[in-house]
């Protein structure tokens, strides 16, 4: 075998390095002068992801949740299918268990975890349940970013952030190289964010083959959806609910007294009110 066959290919060298670097990464290895250059930043990208590795959380799962049931079907169907759609009811645990699995598969490593969310208490909510869940400070392992607001870091792995948070991040990054996975929460809303996001996020796949996207919903068409993305397979979990039960005070004496007696063309009046002095 000679020399040139047994060097590995550029793609190659560049496998250990966080995904966003790569693209730079290989603008220096075409130019011979910047060779220096390369191997520099080729082994600060390379000792990024061991960081990242090192720092990777240990992952459990609470049994009570439906969605861990079918948690060797989720993770066959990520590992198999770049797109994959999850149907679950509230209270199957997919908004916070799904990025766990992307975790335990290896996710998070070469790029981050994107995690979007429709509202920004949502998005605070669920960072700070994996955070919880994960045993990690806030704005380490997993963070967020809402308007005006980001605790998130070079460390971080999982990045719960706004839809609208990500649609701005394609004006500078348009390929979202910063991530490998990206899990599209509540597609259901079927707000404009989400509508420009699925759009968008599609014609972008075939330029990365790495990335793997999950579209969750609690009520969603799920034939479209799949038809959408080439017949991407479909993970219907079961929801949990509890029952609820009404009741009434009984009313007190003082609610008899001021309670409205006379109904007029403004509304309801009670004694003591006047409509002049």
């Amino acid at each position: 075998m000679s020399q040139a066959e047994s060097r590995p290919t550029l793609a190659q060298q560049l496998q250990g390095c966080l995904i966003r670097d790569r693209f730079s990464l290989a603008r220096l290895a075409s130019n011979p002068r910047q060779a220096k250059q390369f191997e520099k930043r080729k082994a600060r990208s390379e000792a990024a992801v061991q960081a990242r590795v090192a720092a990777k959380p240990v992952v459990h799962y609470p049994d009570i949740l439906p969605v861990v049931g079918r948690l060797e079907d989720l993770k066959t169907a990520i590992s198999k299918h770049q797109v994959v759609i999850v149907a679950g009811e509230t209270g199957s645990g997919k908004t916070t268990q799904l990025p766990k699995i992307c975790l335990e598969l290896g996710r998070g490593v070469l790029g981050t975890i994107g995690h979007t969310q429709p509202r920004r208490v949502a998005a605070r909510t669920v960072a700070a349940r994996l955070a919880e869940e994960l045993a990690v400070p806030i704005g380490e392992q997993v963070g967020f970013q809402i308007r005006f607001g980001d605790q998130t870091s070079d460390r971080t792995l999982i990045k719960v952030m706004t839809d609208g948070i990500l649609l701005a991040e394609t004006q500078n990054d348009r390929f979202l190289e910063q991530y490998d996975t990206l899990i599209i929460d509540e597609a259901h809303e079927r707000s404009l964010n989400i509508d420009f996001l699925l759009g968008y996020i599609k014609r972008i796949l075939p330029k990365r083959p790495d990335l793997k996207v999950i579209i969750t919903s609690a009520t969603i068409d799920l034939e479209r959806f799949s038809k959408h993305f080439n017949d991407a397979p479909v993970i219907e979990v079961s929801g949990r609910t509890y029952p609820v039960e009404v009741r009434y005070r009984p009313m007190t004496e003082q609610a008899r007294k001021t309670r409205p007696t006379r109904v007029c063309k403004w509304g309801f009046l009670r004694p003591s009110m006047k409509l002049w002095p």
